[in-house]
């Protein structure tokens, strides 16, 4: 019903556990949903939020963040529609408010629809998850032979969902649920067993036969040699008798603790403190006859209303399975019957992946295809290598994270030394007064000129003057090549790769001119090859890596740069 501004309306709320291709599966029938209704208008989330959105995080507009995206995302005639923030005044809702209200959102939809499409990146992303639906159903599904309890395989006939319950009341058991499973079973004794097909979904088969686990012997259940042709038949019949058991031990019917477990919670306790509050009681004596009385009146009330559901249609497994095992007729003869002609069981092979199996699936799920294996045909330039990390160090980065260059090519770097200079300019000043003292002084420790008297002199002399652009900037260039020559003789400077003679006497021909100690005093003075020591660290770190995640394949692959694996055993070369 309406409650508040949320219109009368179906919803609905389901645990899909570990499987999430069930919520994707869901995702498919909410759009098919809204296509074969055209009226009606769907949205959806789950514990993370806006997960349609996450899907389709590459391709958001930076507008929409999580703070602003509720009751903007929604199924509408059977596509994505996403409501933008309002852009003029004359907007249908308050633009003071962050997001919409749910009228509101369903009045826009209904008459502007169009104007609301999801862009076709955001609509590919999303639809890709659900592509393939209605047929990947059956491909989803395993069916597997088990030997059960012949009151199972009657209540799986009748009820085949209920397989799910048994397998995560196994799957999820605790010790407590174990203690009805220590004992000779009382639903489902093991004398009775016929080996029958069981369909599971892929995750719940999964769930149950990766589990060891061991049954009691005051159980009954006991497991033939693991060389035995059924014992996988055996084993899953087992787990699962072990599932329904816990859940008919959980049943209200049969637990005599269900009255206590129930008036032990929480919203018990609230509930006494507040008929406490009100007199309830009238001021008996706790323990006393009448008190007695007044609180068993309570627990049958609490009982009734208040932990009953809203919808009465809503029975615990455990209940549901007790009931069927009363109304359904159990035939042995016909259960061995069909134990003589049951069909092949699908093959499980799909559970164990290879590592180049799972590569191949992550390559799939980004939507690309995996490199050559022929080193001849691996082309990979380290020029991209090197122009894609300089691309990334260029973008804009946030308290929010750095911007991702998705392609190398989309901007070159590149160095405006006119650019550089007015905004050194901008930062140090055009007056000398404005240089720091230390500054000064420095100037004068290292003699620019050949003669000390007359560059202390010309140092005094520029207290007075205005220093230009290029006077300022040949004198950073002093000190970059005093610090140079200073690294170039210690252990951090030799740890860099330098460029070729042939390549250095031209580029570093304007360095030479900037300071008179430049040139035929250094010939070992060589300009750092930038890019060969960026690529030659990456190749290392990525090395370092071992194959795992890390920083640099991360970076890299992000703006689809991949490196190949190193097949170089035998050392760096």
């Amino acid at each position: 019903p309406r409650a508040g501004e949320t219109p009368a309306h179906i919803g609905g709320t389901t645990l899909f556990g570990d499987n999430v291709e069930d919520e994707w599966f869901i995702v498919y029938l909410i759009r098919e949903i809204t296509r074969d209704f055209p009226g009606l208008a769907a949205r959806i989330d789950d514990n993370d939020g806006e997960f349609l959105l996450i899907e389709a995080a590459d391709f958001l507009p930076k507008w929409l963040n999580p703070e602003n995206s509720e009751n903007r995302v929604f199924f509408y005639k059977g596509e994505l529609h996403i409501i933008p923030l309002s852009e003029t005044p004359q907007q249908e809702w308050d633009l003071s408010a962050p997001c919409p209200t749910i009228s509101e959102a369903l009045a826009l939809l209904s008459t502007r629809s169009e104007e609301f499409l999801a862009a076709e990146p955001i609509r590919a992303a999303v639809y890709k998850r659900i592509d393939g639906y209605p047929e990947k159903i059956q491909a989803s599904l395993h069916r597997a032979r088990c030997y059960l309890p012949a009151g199972i395989a009657a209540v799986l006939r009748q009820r085949p969902s209920l397989v799910a319950a048994a397998v995560q009341a196994f799957y999820l058991r605790d010790p407590a649920d174990l203690r009805a499973c220590r004992r000779p079973f009382q639903t489902f004794p093991p004398d009775q067993r016929v080996m029958t097909v069981v369909t599971f979904t892929r995750c719940l088969y999964a769930q149950l036969v990766q589990q060891k686990f061991v049954p009691d012997r005051r159980s009954g259940y006991t497991l033939p040699a693991p060389s035995h042709p059924q014992y996988k038949a055996h084993e899953l019949g087992m787990k699962l008798a072990h599932g329904f058991e816990i859940l008919c031990s959980k049943s209200s019917r049969v637990s005599p603790n269900s009255k206590r477990n129930m008036l032990s919670g929480p919203l018990w306790e609230r509930f006494l403190r507040s008929l406490k509050e009100k007199d309830y009681f009238k001021g008996e004596m706790e323990g006393s006859a009448k008190y007695s009385e007044l609180l068993h009146m309570a627990e049958d009330y609490f009982q009734q209303s208040v932990t009953t559901p809203e919808s009465s249609v809503e029975v615990s497994p455990g209940d549901e399975i007790l009931t069927l095992l009363q109304t359904t007729p159990i035939d042995l003869k016909e259960f061995e019957r069909e134990a003589a002609c049951l069909p092949p069981e699908d093959d499980d092979s799909w559970l164990d992946i290879t590592p180049d199996a799972l590569d191949q699936m992550l390559k799939e799920a980004r939507n690309e295809s995996l490199p050559s294996t022929n080193e001849e045909e691996q082309k990979y330039d380290l020029e991209t290598v090197a122009e894609s990390m300089k691309a990334f160090v260029s973008k804009v980065s946030t308290h929010e994270g750095a911007e991702m260059p998705w392609s190398s090519d989309e901007s070159h770097v590149t160095f405006d030394v006119d650019s550089f200079t007015k905004a050194l300019d901008r930062i140090l000043g055009a007056d000398s007064e404005e240089l720091d003292s230390d500054d000064l002084d420095e100037e004068e420790e290292f003699g620019f000129s050949d003669e000390d008297d007359e560059d202390s002199g010309a140092g005094n002399q520029r207290q007075d003057q205005k220093v230009s652009p290029d006077e300022l900037i040949g004198s950073l260039k002093s000190y970059m090549n005093e610090m140079d020559r200073e690294l170039a003789q210690t252990n951090v400077g030799k740890s860099f790769t330098t460029q070729k003679k042939g390549a250095s006497s031209v580029k570093a021909a304007p360095s030479e001119s900037a300071g008179p100690d430049c040139g035929a005093e250094d010939p070992e003075l060589t300009p750092v090859d930038v890019d060969m020591n960026l690529v030659a660290n990456l190749l290392e770190s990525y090395s370092a890596q071992a194959g795992l995640a890390g920083p640099t394949s991360n970076i890299l692959q992000s703006m689809g740069v991949y490196l190949p694996d190193n097949t170089d055993h035998s050392g760096s070369s």
